[in-house]
């Protein structure tokens, strides 16, 4: 198992669901192993493979995404070098470091 199909797996442990209160989406990972989170009712779940019906699509290498998710590689910086390519809704890309909290994923 790569380090980023293990950091998605902990995803759920890293939810904050105060701050995920009221979002109802789906975040693609394009990465050696597609994997996808499901985040709705203050709940977050990671799947394996990938989903139907998105709503932002991540595409990294495995050692980049592991670096944005533990605050390592910042997003902004990532998107610009081409490191990131983000398909869909940006805004909740964004908010991901809100919802996610970066200190249990490390």
């Amino acid at each position: 198992m790569s380090a980023a199909t293990d950091l998605i797996k902990r995803m759920p442990e890293a939810f904050d669901a105060d701050a995920g209160a009221g979002v109802d989406c789906t975040i693609q990972f394009n990465v050696s192993t597609p994997m996808y989170v499901v985040i709705a009712n203050s709940t977050c779940e990671a799947r394996e493979g990938s989903s139907p019906a998105a709503d932002v699509t991540i595409t990294m290498e495995d050692d980049d995404l592991v670096a944005l998710m533990t605050g390592e590689l910042n997003g902004m910086t990532a998107f610009m070098t081409g490191k990131l390519s983000v398909d869909g809704d940006l805004m909740l890309a964004q908010r991901m470091t809100t919802i996610f909290d970066a200190g249990k994923l490390g």
